[in-house]
């Protein structure tokens, strides 16, 4: 590819500064540089907000100036419908519902990506060669300083069950975690630590005692920790507690010491993708050297790449935490989290639990 000229490299420039934001329907948007050759396009539909995307974005496009780039922000429910409904919009999808993209790709909606780094994309997070993991973020704990002075340090799942059992009337309506019936994220945490912990049924009912708040989001959780109502947080997703906290000394992020699921968000290129060549462009810069660099540099999602061992990096995270970090697996055991009578009866029992202990 030819190199960008001073009037294109001034037209990136001016991208980077211009970048849409919509109310209604949120959306990045990068121009073809006018010089460049011939231009194509690439559509981006992904559940990743946009601070944490567009480092993504303008490093695809400071590679790729003939590419015209949009980039949709929707829920993980709307990107699914909306996919369902109009399969060859999108020529990316990228969703941190690891359930509904692999069920995708399972039902023959998502193209190959042959190249040279999908060949060597680690194993454990690929399946195939059609959907690929590109983060690698912890679920972790919050713990508010004063809960540490005064009962000890919380390291692990022994010992917040410990705190809740000997202090539940101190945190009577202080604790928050995911409402597993209303929320998908918590659903699959809730069906993948009951294969983990033989005592996590134990920990269900020591919330119930404890009176804890049910949320349906990690972003609910953490305004409910930062303003206070809240002292412990449960089952946050890592890479955003990690940026809204970073202001945040007397709230400290736990990633436990026994056991911490990790997921991953999920691409894949649909088998109607408009452009798929662009496509194919964009999902292997995401799994490049070069892309997962910005992506453990410039946001807080965990980077995958084997090449990469610094901070922000699963390497490094591996290394501190070693055997008790847990991925959440790519693979069949997912649709689990789809079933219906499995989802009734996993919910049910929760319930049930969570009620035992009131």
């Amino acid at each position: 590819m030819n190199r960008p000229s001073r009037v294109a490299s001034r037209w990136l420039l001016l991208i980077s500064l211009v970048v849409t934001h919509a109310v209604a329907d949120e959306t990045l948007h990068y121009p073809a540089a006018p010089d460049s050759g011939p231009a194509t396009s690439l559509v981006v539909h992904g559940a990743l907000d946009l601070p944490q995307m567009q480092p993504l974005l303008e490093g695809f496009h400071r590679q790729n100036p003939d590419v015209a780039v949009r980039y949709r922000n929707l829920t993980t429910l709307a990107l699914h419908e909306r996919f369902l409904a109009a399969p060859d919009e999108a020529d990316v999808l990228l969703s941190s519902a690891m359930a509904w993209q692999y069920r995708l790709a399972n039902e023959g909606h998502a193209r190959a990506l042959a190249s040279p780094a999908a060949q060597h994309w680690p194993a454990w997070a690929r399946w195939r060669h059609e959907l690929f993991a590109i983060t690698f973020e912890p679920i972790v704990m919050v713990v508010n300083q004063a809960v540490i002075e005064r009962f000890g340090e919380v390291r692990g799942h022994a010992d917040l069950l410990a705190l809740l059992e000997r202090h539940a009337g101190a945190l009577q309506g202080r604790v928050v975690t995911y409402d597993p019936a209303t929320s998908g994220a918590g659903y699959t945490y809730a069906i993948e630590e009951s294969r983990l912990s033989p005592r996590y049924w134990d920990l269900v009912a020591a919330l119930g005692k404890a009176e804890t708040a049910l949320a349906d989001t990690t972003a609910e959780m953490l305004d409910g920790l930062i303003e206070g109502r809240y002292l412990v947080g449960y089952n946050l997703l890592g890479s955003y507690a990690q940026e809204r906290l970073a202001n945040q000394p007397q709230l400290r992020i736990v990633v436990p010491e026994d056991y911490a699921l990790v997921t991953q968000r999920l691409a894949l290129i649909p088998r109607q993708a408009p452009h798929p060549q662009a496509a194919e462009r964009f999902l292997d810069y995401l799994i490049s050297e070069t892309g997962q660099t910005v992506l453990a540099r410039e946001t807080p999602l965990g980077a995958i790449h084997p090449a990469l061992d610094g901070p922000g990096t699963a390497t490094a995270l591996r290394q501190a935490r070693g055997e008790a970090l847990r991925p959440i697996a790519v693979g069949p055991g997912l649709l689990a989290t789809l079933d219906d009578l499995k989802r009734e009866a996993l919910l049910t029992r929760w319930q049930r639990e969570f009620a035992r202990g009131e």
